[in-house]
C-alpha cells in the first residue's frame, strides 16, 4: 500500500474536483430547464437557453463525469483501499450509476428542448432537480460514515 500512497492522494484530489464540477452541472442544468419552460418556443431567450444547456452538458458535465469515473476507478483499483464485501461500497456505486443515469436523462431532455419538442412542464424539472441532491447525499454518507 505504501507504494501507492502518493498516487492515491493525487487520484483522490482529482476525483473530488471532478465530482464537484459534475455535481455543479447536475444541480444547474435542471434549473435551466425550469427557466427554459418559462419562455416562448423560438424566442431569442429560448435560443440562448439552448446554447447554455448544450455548453454546460457538453463542455463541463460530460468531461467532469468522465474524469470522476476515471479517477474513481483508479482509486478502486488500488489494492486494499476498498473492502469489496462492505455494503457501503455497493450502495455508493449504485448511487453513482444513478447519477450517471440522471446525466443521461438530462442529455435526453436537452435534446428535446433543442428540437423544440419538450413535453415536460416546469414542475417536472423542479422535482427532477432534487434527484442529484439525494443521490449525492447517499454517496457522501457512504464514503464518510460507511454505515454498513
Amino acid at each position: 500500500m505504501a507504494v501507492f500512497w502518493p498516487w492515491m492522494l493525487w487520484f483522490k484530489a482529482f476525483h473530488i474536483m471532478s465530482m464537484v464540477a459534475w455535481m455543479a452541472g447536475m444541480f444547474y442544468l435542471p434549473r435551466l430547464f425550469v427557466y427554459h419552460c418559462q419562455v416562448a418556443v423560438g424566442s431569442a431567450e429560448s435560443e440562448r437557453f439552448k446554447v447554455m444547456e448544450y455548453k454546460l452538458l457538453r463542455f463541463i458535465m460530460l468531461p467532469a463525469m468522465c474524469s470522476t469515473f476515471l479517477f474513481g476507478g483508479l482509486l478502486a483499483m488500488l489494492p486494499g483501499l476498498i473492502d469489496w464485501h462492505s455494503g457501503w461500497w455497493w450502495t455508493k456505486l449504485i448511487a453513482v450509476f444513478g447519477l450517471a443515469g440522471f446525466h443521461g436523462a438530462c442529455a435526453k431532455w436537452r435534446r428535446a428542448f433543442a428540437e423544440d419538442c419538450n413535453t415536460h412542464h416546469e414542475r417536472f424539472y423542479r422535482m427532477a432537480n432534487e434527484v442529484p441532491t439525494v443521490l449525492m447525499m447517499i454517496v457522501v454518507i457512504m464514503i464518510v460514515v460507511r454505515p454498513f
